[in-house]
């Protein structure tokens, strides 16, 4: 639906000359209109951002406040993100005052179940895992084609359906199936019960001689020698959406301290608003971004104590050359194709909003509104995710996502070549996704990686890797 200049631009007015006290003395805010209301709360959260940013707090009060006027978890998709982004942003600011946000916080809970639930949600709800499984599975059965001794290291073993596929493939090989040993990594210990008791299952079924090593330990802290690898096997390691995690021990420009605020030419803090045709909230938010940028102190960025000491966890390339070491024949890595990683609050801000705008815009097109596996999902999972890009700092902030140019980049420097992924792997992802029944997703070649699409926000790469001698 476009929207009418001449009345936007007169209600635009009155709400930037009355923006600090929304509510009953203005119910034109009641009857703005789903994209009124979305332009509105992006130049809120935007303006609420660089109050927390510069710590001006009482500003960044009085815009928490008139955000949570029109956000909601339950309402349309800008309101739903909204609520997120602005609870993310109080979490930022509850974290000057560690005594407070701890006390706020001791009683917080997750269940182990609710954490398992909502990675099958994740799983059930959206097909980039299922993406992920076809191309991963596809570049493991072509590398390994002819193998006898076949040895998979899944760093996130979290789903049993990527290995039941792969153990229905390898039953059919005309040479008859290897032997197959699979290692699954995770910290929870009732999962890799799930999963071992399923994958045993199915390889009696299909008479496939199979192991499966279980080895509960998070990520960060693995003991190589608990894999096992062992002389005259063909190793194949499977990595989705973990590698990130290993940026906030090494990342150097989490030491920069001087975020992007939003001003006009004046000074004044102010965005530019236009009449739009929107279809999606990612439309929306491509419309109305900032148009310039100054810098400004982020006098809350270091207000983590974990941003003081990066000793104790192994960083990226420490991970990056043990996995090397290994000397697979195959690395098959997801991960989040996204720029969440930025040194400053702000340009994480833009940047999520732009890829949580497509997740939540994936999840409009194709669920209810009032599903509670949607809400759940949404909180559970992006909504923390969201939480921990925005509010935290240091070692604390593990959602470092990145851009498939820098895997690029540090999977060269750690002695890996590139593998393209073949045309047949990639023909099989494409077709699983045109079976899904919504148009939105799509799915695109870069540099021998394939990358998942909603509309055209690339949201997930996946790319295939073998060691350099």
């Amino acid at each position: 639906m476009r929207l009418q200049e001449g009345s936007f631009s007169a209600k635009f007015l009155s709400m930037m000359s009355h923006s600090s006290s929304l509510g009953s003395t203005h119910p034109w805010i009641k009857e703005l209109k789903s994209e009124e209301r979305g332009l509105y709360l992006i130049h809120l959260l935007l303006t609420c951002a660089n109050h927390v940013a510069s710590c001006n707090l009482e500003n960044a009060n009085a815009s928490l406040e008139q955000i949570s006027m029109l956000a909601s978890p339950n309402g349309d998709t800008m309101q739903r993100i909204a609520a997120y982004f602005t609870e993310a942003l109080a979490d930022r600011i509850l974290k000057t005052w560690p005594g407070l946000h701890k006390a706020l916080n001791s009683t917080r809970m997750v269940m182990v179940s609710e954490e398992i639930l909502v990675q099958k949600l994740f799983f059930e709800l959206f097909p980039f895992l299922k993406v992920a499984f076809v191309l991963t599975n596809q570049a493991i059965v072509e590398a390994m084609e002819g193998e006898k001794m076949i040895h998979i290291i899944d760093l996130n073993a979290a789903e049993p359906a990527q290995w039941i596929a792969l153990l229905q493939v390898l039953s059919s090989r005309p040479e008859g199936p290897p032997h197959l040993r699979i290692t699954g990594v995770n910290s929870k210990k009732e999962v890799l019960d799930q999963i071992a008791h399923r994958l045993i299952e199915e390889a009696e079924k299909l008479d496939i001689p199979f192991q499966f090593n279980p080895v509960v330990s998070k990520l960060e802290n693995l003991d190589l020698d608990k894999l096992r690898v062992k002389t005259g096997e063909a190793l194949a390691i499977s990595s989705i959406l973990q590698l990130h995690t290993f940026l906030a021990s090494n990342d150097e420009t989490m030491k920069r301290k001087s975020p992007l605020s939003l001003k006009s030419p004046n000074g004044t803090h102010l965005q530019r608003f236009q009449p739009i045709n929107q279809t999606t909230l990612g439309d929306l938010l491509a419309k109305d971004m900032v148009n310039k940028y100054t810098k400004s102190p982020d006098s809350t960025s270091s207000s983590s104590p974990a941003s003081s000491n990066t000793s104790n966890s192994m960083n990226m390339e420490n991970f990056l050359n043990a996995l090397w070491s290994l000397s697979p024949k195959v690395m098959v890595v997801t991960e989040q194709d996204s720029n969440h990683n930025g040194a400053t609050l702000m340009e994480r801000l833009l940047e999520a909003l732009y890829s949580y705008a497509a997740l939540f815009d994936c999840l409009e097109s194709t669920v209810s509104r009032n599903s509670l596996e949607r809400i759940r999902v949404e909180k559970m999972l992006f909504g923390e995710e969201i939480k921990n890009i925005i509010a935290c700092e240091g070692l604390e902030r593990k959602e470092r996502h990145e851009k498939l140019d820098k895997w690029f980049m540090r999977f060269d420097l750690a002695g890996f070549a590139n593998v393209p992924l073949s045309y047949f792997g990639r023909l099989q992802a494409r077709r699983f996704l045109q079976s899904y029944g919504c148009e939105g997703y799509r799915m695109r070649e870069e540099n021998g990686c394939a990358v998942v699409c909603w509309q055209d926000r690339s949201l997930f790469s996946i790319s295939a890797w073998r060691t350099r001698k």
